[in-house]
């Protein structure tokens, strides 16, 4: 697999994020749905935004591995959330995990108005290998 990044523009960096990102011959794509703080069990977390954070990176790092691919091959991260000025004290969690894996990927961010049940943030990916 070939993967070529495309940044017209350098202002991107600081946010942890590419403007584009091209996979030439890639041996599979992974569709990962939204990823949440849900544990094992099934229960939808009604604790803070950090603390989501850090579950749904844990439980989306879980689905990748689990499929046999890497984080590193995430080339597509969307992430939704229920408030934005609750995740920016806190999006240093989500620039970190991206920055440990060697991540470059295309990001979009959404407020929505709510997400399933007590849920702030979700984090859809994209991931070649």
């Amino acid at each position: 697999m070939e993967m070529r990044v495309i940044n017209p523009w350098k202002w991107q960096n600081e946010r942890s994020y590419v403007q584009a990102v091209e996979v030439k011959n890639p041996e599979g794509t992974l569709y990962v749905s939204g990823q949440t703080a849900i544990s094992a069990d099934g229960i939808s977390s009604d604790e803070n935004m950090e603390s989501q954070i850090i579950l749904a990176l844990k439980n989306l790092e879980e689905v990748i591995t689990k499929a046999g691919y890497e984080c590193k091959g995430i080339v597509r991260l969307n992430i939704y959330t229920t408030s934005t000025s609750e995740l920016w004290p806190h999006f240093a969690i989500v620039q970190d995990w991206v920055a440990k894996h060697g991540i470059k990927q295309a990001t979009t961010l959404l407020e929505v108005k709510s997400l399933f049940e007590t849920l702030k943030v979700e984090l859809e990916a994209t991931v070649v290998k």
